[in-house]
């Protein structure tokens, strides 16, 4: 375990190092300074290689991968403390909530303008890495997580999984912005240029944009309307005979006047100007690297979040702009499908695995006969995961419940729970937060005699909103412990292969990584691996071997199959 000598996080005097035994016997102390802990570190990975205990991954491990030193094994107390603080399988919970020195810092921003939902970035995961903490306040935290783990009874072994990958994770964050993602700005350039036109000065609109705003303007009759204001842009809108109440593009989409094409391709330019434009080559691209700040566990389902250049919204026209450096190449990989299939081994419906095996899911579902159509699978089963009533979805979803009950058992269980206000887990522990106070209180004052119809519509619009957040939650949340497994996996498998003696080392990659195939990029369901042409194919064999290694860690002997799309190429593809 590594701690600052002293409690509190003021302390700086030096790192504090203390081995701890399976039984939780205790090292005596060593003291090392910030200089001397890389090489105390490379010692121990090179010998009995330890999993490293500390307080905060992204504060800990990014100076020893700059000094060339890469650890195996990690546990981060923060991200642990987060899991379990909240998790159904703590039956006693209480003293982990007492030490809220361990709850993860805040952001710099208003925690209550980021609501943690599905979509979301959870406030109290979204953080800047906070000052390691005393060693003794380490001990302490390490000794409540242990107790809570073996206090999970049945579910310990699940509970400690999920720890592991989650720490994993940590470690993995940290080495791929470290590595960052090989970014060819000049083809970014080019894809910008194509785009909207020429780079115009700097606060200055460019020439495809101010065409697109030209041609509204004219189809509204209104040559001053700012577009990039939505109220004056609504009223201007509502002049002309198209009722929105809002200027986002379904509702836009609902209407057909002339001024509506123009609309959509002119907000469609501005996104991409703002989110990935001229300016963010300038503040995220270096010396080829693009390297962006990942949150693990930054939403509350336990997906990553990003913190800084937007790596988890990379438009796909930007895809050609990831080019591996001369000799090298991209491993990408993608996985078919991973919710639902979650869904599946999850359940242990037999009828919906059948229906992937080996082939695209909802092809398999036409196959079957639930559906006429492709996009028919696919609305149906969306509807079913993230609560769909209206539309085709409504009119689908009950198909699959007579083609797939123990699938749709599942998810409709996890909504009625959240309806009750009640929590709802993962498949390895990571459960949902409860519904607000206010929720709750809604839900009393309905049910008192004297409340009104309209005080007992809204209570019921809540729990079902509530509902489909608890339905997702335990889909989305599987299969982000899936990934991470894969990743985890992935790592391990990378990390034997040997050193490729390349002509051009990936020098911009770091120390660690520069003659090493390494992770690069992560999106959720989707993978780039960074590696020596020599290497190429030992590390495509390796993503496909970890997918099948992730599968059996989480399902056993599930039937259920995650296919992958694998590509070996100089560029990334726009997809």
């Amino acid at each position: 375990m590594l701690g600052r000598p002293g409690d509190g996080q003021d302390s700086r005097g030096g790192v504090a190092a203390v081995d701890i035994a399976a039984g939780g016997a205790r090292s005596p102390r060593l003291a090392l300074t910030e200089e001397e802990l890389p090489a105390y570190v490379a010692e121990r990975e090179a010998g009995d290689r330890p999993r490293w205990v500390w307080s905060d991954t992204a504060a800990w491990y990014p100076p020893l991968l700059a000094a060339g030193v890469r650890v195996a094994r990690a546990h981060e107390l923060r991200l642990s403390h987060a899991i379990l603080v909240r998790s159904a399988l703590v039956p006693e919970p209480a003293a982990l909530r007492a030490a809220v020195e361990w709850d993860a810092a805040q952001a710099d921003t208003d925690p209550a303008s980021a609501a943690a939902t599905l979509f979301e970035v959870d406030p109290a995961a979204s953080r800047h890495p906070s000052a390691p903490l005393g060693l003794d306040a380490a001990l302490a935290e390490f000794d409540r997580q242990r107790a809570a783990v073996a206090g999970a009874g049945a579910g310990a072994g699940r509970l400690g999984l999920l720890l592991a990958a989650e720490s994993a994770g940590a470690l993995i964050a940290a080495e791929m912005r470290a590595a960052g993602v090989p970014w060819d700005a000049a083809e970014h350039d080019r894809l910008l240029h194509e785009a909207l036109g020429p780079r115009p000065p700097r606060g200055g609109k460019p020439a495809k944009m101010l065409a697109l705003a030209d041609e509204v303007r004219a189809a509204l009759a209104d040559p001053t309307v700012s577009l990039d204001s939505p109220p004056k842009l609504l009223r201007s809108l509502r002049r002309s005979g198209i009722e929105v109440t809002s200027t986002s593009r379904w509702e836009l989409e609902e209407h057909d006047h002339p001024a509506v094409p123009p609309l959509l391709g002119y907000k469609k330019l501005a996104r991409l100007l703002s989110a990935n434009g001229w300016e963010w080559i300038d503040e995220w691209v270096r010396g080829g690297r693009y390297r962006p700040v990942y949150v693990p566990g930054g939403v509350v389902t336990g997906r990553w979040a990003s913190s800084g250049g937007g790596a988890l919204q990379l438009p796909r026209a930007l895809r050609p702009a990831l080019r591996a450096d001369p000799g090298w190449r991209l491993v990408s990989a993608d996985v078919a499908q991973l919710e639902p299939r979650v869904l599946a081994a999850m359940s242990g419906d037999r009828g919906m695995a059948e229906a992937g095996r080996g082939r695209d899911l909802y092809a398999g579902i036409v196959d079957s006969g639930v559906v006429a159509s492709r996009q028919e699978a696919k609305t149906a089963l969306l509807g079913a995961m993230y609560g769909g009533t209206r539309g085709d979805s409504g009119r689908l979803v009950p198909r699959l419940r007579r083609s797939f009950p123990r699938a749709m058992a599942l998810v409709d269980e996890a909504a009625a729970a959240g309806e009750r206000g009640g929590v709802v887990s993962t498949w390895l522990g990571r459960s949902s937060p409860p519904p607000a106070p206010e929720w709750r209180e809604l839900q009393a004052r309905a049910s008192l005699p004297e409340a009104s119809g309209r005080e007992q519509d809204h209570a019921r619009r809540a729990a079902r909103e509530f509902g489909r957040f608890t339905r997702n939650f335990v889909v989305q949340g599987t299969a982000a412990e899936w990934a991470l497994a894969w990743l985890a996996e992935l790592r391990r498998r990378l990390a034997v292969l040997p050193a490729a003696d390349v002509a051009a080392p990936a020098r911009a990659s770091g120390p660690v990584f520069e003659r090493h195939a390494h992770l690069a990029f992560f999106l959720h369901d989707e993978v780039i691996v960074h590696a020596p042409a020599e290497r190429a194919e030992a590390a495509a064999s390796a993503v496909s071997e970890a997918a099948v290694a992730a599968s059996r860690l989480l399902f056993g002997d599930s039937p259920v199959d995650f296919p992958l799309d694998l590509r070996v190429s100089e560029r990334a593809e726009k997809g």
